[in-house]
């Protein structure tokens, strides 16, 4: 079983569970979107000590604790699961804990490491001419480059900043964005 280095952040306990049937961790859980001074040190000495893999749930208490980390001890590690990804067989919950040991390896192989840049690489323009803000297909566009990237969904305000925090050059959108292109062509 594959050893990870880092501590991963992981909601709770059920997502720790699923962790250790995946690969060989250490995890700590934020227990919800509460996230408390006290778990803030212990994320923070974690980071110092070893790294820090943040991994939570593709919903919107997920993003919040995602945040609020992020915020708290800069630098961090992001690994992200798409929606179909965490989502329980059958049920409309979505969770870490739903997600198969193969779905988990692979997002904890494709991390990103979050920094901040002066300006952003990515523009508005070629946002828009790829049809990923604006225009009827645009949130299903960002759904797809979100999961080809490995960096999770985003609404059209959230892209750029995304994509700037993780360093994803114009080239790298531009080639997703004709793969993501021909498969629609290929769909019609």
């Amino acid at each position: 079983m594959e050893k990870i280095k880092e501590i991963i952040v992981v909601e709770g306990r059920d997502d720790t569970r699923r962790i250790l049937e995946s690969v060989e961790a250490d995890t700590i859980e934020t227990n919800g979107s509460a996230i408390d001074e006290e778990t803030l040190k212990l994320i923070r000495k974690a980071h110092e000590t070893r790294g820090v893999i943040v991994f939570t749930d593709p919903d919107f208490p997920g993003e919040k604790i995602r945040k609020i980390i992020s915020q708290a001890v800069p630098g961090v590690k992001h690994a992200f699961l798409t929606k179909d990804e965490a989502r329980a067989k059958g049920k409309g919950s979505l969770g870490i804990e739903h997600a198969s040991p193969e779905a988990i390896r692979t997002a904890l192989s494709k991390c990103y490491t979050e920094t901040i840049a002066k300006e952003s690489l990515i523009s508005q323009e070629l946002l828009m001419d790829a049809g990923l803000i604006m225009g009827p297909f645009a949130r299903k566009r960002r759904t797809k480059l979100g999961e080809k990237l490995n960096i999770g969904y985003t609404n059209g305000k959230q892209l750029q900043k995304r994509l700037q925090m993780f360093q994803i050059s114009p080239e790298e959108v531009v080639t997703v964005m004709q793969q993501i292109l021909e498969e629609e062509n290929d769909n019609t």
